[in-house]
C-alpha cells in the first residue's frame, strides 16, 4: 500500500504565501514524478507543478514565477512553495506521484486526499 499525506493548506490573504508538503510512504521501490494538481469548484482538476526524479520541473503558466516545487528523493517528499497568492489560486490541492512498488511492477499513479487552499481578504 502507498500513502500520500499532504499538509500546509489553509486561509491566506492575497499576496501571502503558503507551503504545501507531501510525504509518500508504504511499499515504494522507486518514485518517478511528483506533482501538485488543483481543483476549484466547478472546474476540472489541473496540473499546477511537477518535478521528475532528476529535478526537472514543469509549471502551469498561471503560477510561473510565483510557485516553486521541490522534492527530497531520500525522504520521498515534495513541497510546493506558493508566493504572491491570488484569489484565483483558491482550490483543493492534490499531491500526485508516479511510482513503482517493486522492481518488476509497472508505473502507477497515486493521489493524496487533498488540502484546501483559500486566498481571501
Amino acid at each position: 500500500q502507498v500513502q500520500l499525506v499532504e499538509s500546509g493548506g489553509g486561509l491566506v490573504q492575497p499576496g501571502g504565501s503558503l507551503r504545501l508538503s507531501c510525504a509518500a510512504s508504504g511499499m515504494i521501490f522507486s518514485i518517478n514524478a511528483m506533482g501538485w494538481y488543483r481543483q476549484a469548484p466547478g472546474k476540472q482538476r489541473e496540473l499546477v507543478a511537477a518535478i521528475t526524479s532528476g529535478g526537472s520541473t514543469n509549471y502551469a503558466d498561471s503560477v510561473k514565477g510565483r510557485f516553486t516545487i521541490s522534492r527530497d528523493n531520500a525522504e520521498k517528499t515534495a513541497n510546493l512553495q506558493m508566493d504572491s497568492l491570488k484569489p484565483e489560486d483558491t482550490a483543493v490541492y492534490y499531491c500526485q506521484t508516479t511510482l513503482r512498488t517493486a522492481w518488476y511492477s509497472s508505473l502507477r499513479d497515486y493521489w493524496g486526499q487533498g488540502t484546501q487552499v483559500t486566498v481571501a481578504s
